[in-house]
């Protein structure tokens, strides 16, 4: 009874937001046990403690873009879009236009960028970050980063990562700039 319920939710998401959830599906179908550990682990980027919406939702999008081929990332945008993430902001994060970012969100997206480099200036950005919104902004802010990971990687780990997409904010496509380095 209890998956029948959570096939329905599934089919209503995938609905509501044009997105292929076959992966979340054999998860379910597959190891019950294992869904409800994946979707405990998705928890992580519902803490958004401290730090503003919209930069929570750009740093969550510019990790999933390095992750992904497009589904993902365009279900980040249209969730970001239903909560009121201005669309010139998106656009402006997933091209990685600096100059076009609010400077809050400039400064979570290249924080992001910073950590998935690995590179020594994520040090001087998470002081910034901390000075700025307070220590469980970072912790909010390190949880966007590992769940914009999640849901690509286990798509691409279960072997559903195979249709790109174009991302669009709106009706406008967008060029995504992937990976750490812009």
């Amino acid at each position: 009874m209890l998956k029948w319920l959570i096939r329905r939710q599934l089919a209503a998401f995938e609905k509501q937001y044009d997105y292929d959830a076959g992966y979340v599906r054999e998860l379910l179908d597959t190891d019950f046990k294992a869904f409800r550990m994946f979707m405990t682990a998705a928890k992580l980027g519902y803490y958004k403690r401290d730090v503003p919406e919209a930069v929570h939702f750009c740093v969550g999008i510019v990790v999933t873009a390095s992750e992904d081929c497009g589904p993902c990332t365009q279900l980040g945008v249209s969730m970001a879009l239903e909560r009121g993430v201005p669309a010139d902001v998106l656009q402006a994060v997933l091209s990685n236009d600096l100059a076009r970012m609010p400077e809050d969100v400039r400064l979570g997206v290249r924080y992001a960028r910073a950590v998935l480099a690995h590179a020594p200036e994520a040090d001087g950005l998470r002081e910034e970050i901390v000075g700025r919104w307070g220590p469980r902004a970072l912790i909010a802010l390190a949880f966007a980063i590992n769940a914009g990971r999640l849901y690509p990687t286990l798509k691409y780990a279960m072997g559903h990562g195979k249709a790109c997409q174009r991302v669009h904010v709106g009706d406008l496509p967008v060029a995504v700039v992937r990976g750490a380095a812009a």
